[in-house]
């Protein structure tokens, strides 16, 4: 079996939010990534904040985290970020995605509150994930290039 140093795909660490034990949508977002050659450090359901931030520690090639909820607490499950960003980790883009709170009806106040902890970037179709992380990365090739003084 090959270890993650001998693999090349681009990291990702994955996981459905602490209060969540929504697995199906976790699992398939997985697989999804995988399609695309992505290497998923999958933390499973049910993982506090705290545990995404290890994970980021001990593969801090990770391109982003992916935070998935469904069952509507998104905003008490994140609420450590500030803090944790604070302290100079989950340094990468943490995407969360799924149902971000409880109720049939949404708004943008639901939205504005993950973005105010310091989530950066919100989805709200699985699908739409491997181009962000396209979009995150090619951002990240061309920062890298600009600070080494090369036009592309």
């Amino acid at each position: 079996m090959n270890t993650l140093q001998e693999q090349s795909g681009r990291l990702v660490i994955l996981g459905v939010a602490e209060s969540d034990a929504h697995a199906v949508a976790n699992h398939l977002i997985a697989m999804q990534l995988q399609d695309h050659g992505f290497i998923v450090i999958n933390l499973g359901v049910c993982t506090p904040l705290g545990d995404f931030a290890d994970a980021l520690d001990r593969h801090p090639e990770a391109e982003a985290v992916l935070i998935g909820t469904l069952n509507g607490h998104a905003h008490q499950d994140l609420k450590s970020l500030p803090q944790l960003r604070a302290a100079g980790r989950l340094n990468c883009p943490v995407v969360v995605g799924g149902n971000l709170s409880v109720g049939s009806h949404k708004s943008g106040a639901d939205r504005e509150r993950l973005y105010a902890l310091g989530i950066d970037h919100i989805l709200s179709d699985a699908g739409e994930l491997v181009l962000l992380l396209d979009r995150l990365h090619a951002s990240t090739i061309e920062s890298s290039a600009s600070r080494l003084g090369c036009r592309r």
